[in-house]
């Protein structure tokens, strides 16, 4: 206790023992000064206990002051309300009562000590007071004293048969009264009502019990006085005294002169509890000198004590063998002191008197109780090591060790059991929560009794861990790659991401949005969006191959939690090509325009001489740029002298000119490429023919022409073999280069910006014919634009209803 705690517990102790010195001053200065003695040696170790006790006098009125119990414990008056201040209490919890705005602990309703702990020399109500923030249990403990309140009382008439022939100073035992006080209380004497044949004596028992005895100070005489009534009336040693009266009907009977008589006047039986019914307690006998029938005995129980309206033993009249007539609960009674009489069969009958009294002994028959108070659920998750979940106590109604009980756990869960008084404790927190690997816990208390065999009770407490937002979303992979056609429709689903969260209820609501940057000149909202709860991912425009051939991105994933949990996954989205670039024919003159292809041709060329190239390209890649040339049959199905090379676009003779070969020839030449369905453009080329003589000069002009147009256009034949080759050694080494740079580098923010053109020639055996400079573009937010990537896409046939393409359908 603090010091200022038992300074107000010694002044209210010192209180009392004022009061009870006033009260007691009258028997005398050494009874005076040896009861203040005690009550200052009880309130030296009140003081030093770890309880709060009180005092209060049974019948209080309702209202009457115990005590300053928020004081003494150490509690403001303000705080009271605050911290869900409450007393509880074992049994009738409405004596007690605590006003909350002084703290005063006062009378709520009447108290009988008697009806509280019976003839018990301790009565006391014990309280429980619990406070929260933090939680504290304080024990305090309220003894009941006594007051005189009880007269004492006798069981019903009393008769005494008494015989004439009685000799003098002959004892006749009498029915004392009873008084339910205890104490001085209790403590009765006996007056008898003036009358010359009896006086009074009596005996105090063994355990400090008093019973009245009649002495026969005058013979007596049946003739004269066949009957005598004498008022019996007992006080107690309460302040002011209590009596009862009974009126004593005596009956003098003729001669019997012998009374039987017991071996001894006690006997003593210890018997366990729960004894079967009918088992043999005792054999009495009593043997009587008369002769014939005054020496007939019959037995009786005159009396059981302490009184009950169960009978618990019977006697046998004839053989005065006493048994067992009920059952025997040491916790209802652990004595009972059995008072037989033997009644000869004279006349008139004459009685003899012994007492047997039986010890209970108590049996480990009751099973621990155990009572579980002061939930604090649920538990949450990040909750500290050491909170308090819940109060338990324990009860045993047995005795010695059959009453000793302790307390264990489930084993395997993160409780423990730690004691707070005697056959209380908490059930706290042992180690750290994680509701993610087990959300409830079934914790279960044993309570087991020291008996033999001990007898144990469970009580379980279902402990819910709430959650707490401590994991963010996670998704399956840190990355994800998609490909989607080019010239997909708008608003076109791409892809769906999804992340899981391990938390629960709002803290595992998760919803997605764009980790928005710049795409070159453009928001990365103005491409792709996000449905905030399904993770779907949509194209908002259609995407050009030719424009942006890689789209990287990332998707944030947030939970609701307070504070919210995130985390970000990486999207690629390749953008594959499709046909949709017809082949452009390159002819010379001035920027290349459209127009017919003139050429002058000497008649004196022989077979195989080539007189004209059709260049063209296609701004599409792969095998969609891919060109062929055909030459498309002459008007009327004349055979044309010329012919034109599948993939060089090369116009050469078949044969030797003539003069029947018309001098001017219009040829047609079809362009196509290899996509799904094929796209086709058409070179008109003119040649004229020349004599030999005009050749040269023809033949000049036409060199003239055609060494303009290699001056614009380097010939595509002479780097085919090479573009090839650097070609496919460029691609190795830049996915090399890509991914050691993606394993390495940190993300940083970039913009997409124009690449170096890149060239692509035919090979022997064919054309990837992408002769046009254009600028190839790499858009992501990992770094500077990436111009170094050349790759060969598959032609795909078109498909108008879904965007992604079959490689990628990847699932998170």
């Amino acid at each position: 206790m603090l010091a200022s705690e038992l300074s107000l517990k010694t002044d209210s102790l010192t209180s009392e023992i004022s009061l009870s010195a006033m009260v007691f001053s009258r028997r005398g200065g050494f009874e005076a000064r040896r009861l203040l003695l005690s009550l200052l040696l009880l309130a030296a170790w009140e003081t030093g206990s770890g309880q709060v006790h009180y005092s209060v006098a049974e019948e209080a009125k309702h209202g009457t002051f115990v005590g300053r119990i928020a004081q003494d414990l150490g509690l403001e008056l303000a705080e009271l309300v605050p911290r869900l201040f409450r007393v509880a209490s074992k049994g009738r919890g409405d004596l007690l009562e605590v006003n909350l705005q002084n703290g005063i602990l006062f009378v709520n309703s009447r108290i009988d000590r008697e009806e509280l702990c019976g003839r018990s020399a301790e009565c006391s109500i014990h309280l429980e007071v619990i406070v929260d923030r933090p939680l504290q249990v304080f024990h305090v403990a309220v003894e009941v004293k006594d007051i005189n309140d009880n007269p004492p009382v006798f069981r019903g008439e009393q008769k005494v048969l008494i015989s004439e022939s009685a000799p003098l100073d002959s004892r006749f035992p009498l029915e004392g009264a009873s008084d339910a006080d205890i104490g001085l209380n209790s403590l009765v004497t006996y007056r008898l009502s003036l009358n010359e044949y009896f006086t009074l004596k009596v005996i105090t028992k063994t355990d400090k019990s008093i019973l009245p005895e009649l002495i026969l100070r005058k013979s007596l005489d049946r003739e004269e006085m066949p009957e005598l009534n004498i008022l019996l009336t007992a006080l107690d040693g309460g302040k002011p005294e209590l009596t009862g009266s009974i009126q004593i009907q005596i009956t003098i009977l003729d001669v019997n002169d012998n009374a039987p008589e017991f071996d001894k006047p006690g006997y003593k039986v210890v018997l366990f509890e729960n004894i079967a019914n009918n088992t043999r307690v005792i054999q009495l006998n009593a043997s009587d000198l008369d002769e014939g029938s005054n020496r007939e005995i019959a037995y009786g129980i005159r009396m059981i004590l302490p009184v009950s309206e169960k009978c618990m033993f019977s006697i046998n009249a004839e053989t005065g063998e006493i048994r067992i007539y009920g059952k025997l609960d040491f916790e209802e009674n652990n004595e009972y002191e059995i008072q037989v009489n033997a009644i000869d069969k004279g006349i008139p009958s004459m009685a003899g008197h012994c007492t047997v009294l039986v010890e209970v002994l108590d049996l480990n028959d009751n099973t621990p109780e155990v009572m579980i108070t002061s939930l604090s659920l649920p538990v949450r998750e990040d909750a500290q090591v050491g909170t308090v979940i819940a109060l338990i106590s324990v009860s045993d109604h047995d005795s010695g060790a059959n009453g000793q009980v302790t307390c264990s756990l489930t084993p395997q869960v993160p409780f423990k059991l730690v004691s707070t008084f005697k056959n209380y404790y908490s059930l706290v927190l042992d180690s750290a929560l994680n509701r993610e690997n087990l959300a409830n816990y079934e914790v279960v208390v044993t309570a087991r009794d020291a008996g033999s065999p001990s007898l144990s009770a469970t009580a379980s407490v279902s402990v819910e861990v709430s959650d707490v937002n401590d994991n963010a979303p996670a998704f399956a992979q840190p990355e994800y790659t998609v490909f989607v056609k080019e010239n997909n429709p708008p608003g076109c689903h791409i892809f769906t991401v999804s992340a899981r969260d391990a938390d629960a209820q709002e803290n595992a609501l998760v919803s997605y949005s764009l980790v928005e940057r710049r795409v070159g000149e453009r928001a990365l909202s103005s491409y792709v969006s996000v449905h905030a709860e399904s993770g779907k991912v949509y194209a908002l425009q259609p995407l050009d191959h030719e424009e942006l051939e890689l789209l990287q991105f990332q998707v944030s994933a947030r939970d609701a939690g307070v504070p919210p949990l995130g985390s970000n996954v990486t999207l690629q989205v390749f953008v594959l090509d499709e046909n949709d670039n017809a082949p452009a024919l390159l002819l010379p003159g001035p920027g290349g325009g459209a127009g017919a292809l003139s050429q002058r041709v000497a008649r004196s060329v022989g077979a195989g001489h080539v007189v004209a190239k059709v260049r063209a390209v296609d701004a599409d890649s792969g095998y969609n740029a891919w060109l062929s040339y055909e030459l498309q049959p002459a008007a009327g199905g004349a055979r044309s002298p010329f012919r034109v090379g599948l993939y060089t676009g090369e116009i050469s003779t078949t044969r030797a000119l003539d003069e029947a070969d018309a001098p001017r020839q219009r040829l047609l030449v079809l362009v196509k490429d290899h996509g799904e369905p094929a796209l086709t453009a058409t070179a008109t080329v003119l040649l004229s023919l020349e004599d030999s003589g005009q050749a040269p000069k023809a033949s000049s002009r036409a060199s003239t022409g055609a060494a303009g147009a290699e001056a614009a256009l380097v010939d595509v034949n002479v780097y085919l073999i090479i573009a090839i080759c650097a070609v496919s050694s460029l691609l190795v080494l830049t996915l090399l280069l890509y991914a050691a740079l993606r394993c390495s580098a940190p993300p940083s923010e970039g913009a997409c910006g124009p690449g170096k053109p890149t060239l692509v020639c035919s090979s022997a055996v064919g054309s990837w014919s992408y002769s046009q400079q254009r600028r190839q573009r790499v858009c992501s937010g990992e770094g500077p634009p990436k111009a170094d990537l050349m790759a060969f896409s598959p032609c795909l046939p078109p498909s108008g209803e879904d965007c992604l393409s079959p490689s990628s359908e990847v699932s998170p």
